[in-house]
């Protein structure tokens, strides 16, 4: 039991860790710089990266954090390992915001983008552009900020697994 309640708090962390990632980086670089494009690069690139981000690596990390930060805290439960339960309990709490977020905001963002077809033939690419981004980047940097917090609170969680075990 040893060995999966550290296993699954390195997983947990690690996994979070990329996911943060992944959100900050398009919250500092991406999507700044398709701000500073035209509607019809910024519509065409979201609509290639919604597409191919579905995948596996992606979903180890995205639901490899919930799956492993379950699993770490469910593993924390018995008397004697409750000591780091607090902090993964914590960033259990804001990776639901994390996947709140991403099912309310996100995607039905990126269904409109998907939905609305071949840029090429779309009237309106401004439009769609201004329905879909401000909201976008909103619910982006609030999944970046959440899964940030939650990969701090799981290194601390290891950070206390280790005091705990030397």
């Amino acid at each position: 039991m040893s060995f999966l309640r550290t296993a699954s708090l390195i997983a947990a962390t690690v996994t979070t860790g990329l996911t943060a990632g992944l959100f900050t980086a398009f919250a500092y670089a991406v999507m700044p710089g398709l701000s500073r494009t035209d509607d019809r690069t910024l519509v065409l690139a979201m609509q290639r990266i919604n597409e191919s981000i579905l995948n596996g690596w992606f979903a180890v990390c995205f639901g490899g954090a919930l799956v492993f930060t379950l699993l770490a805290a469910v593993s924390h439960l018995g008397a004697g390992h409750r000591a780091v339960l607090p902090w993964i309990v914590a960033a259990l709490l804001l990776y639901v915001v994390v996947l709140g977020v991403t099912a309310v905001v996100n995607v039905p963002l990126n269904n409109v983008l998907a939905q609305a077809g071949d840029v090429d033939r779309v009237a309106d690419l401004a439009g769609l552009r201004e329905r879909f981004e401000a909201a976008w980047v909103r619910g982006n940097v609030i999944r970046a900020i959440a899964s940030t917090g939650a990969f701090g609170l799981l290194t601390w969680a290891l950070v206390g697994l280790g005091r705990l075990s030397g």
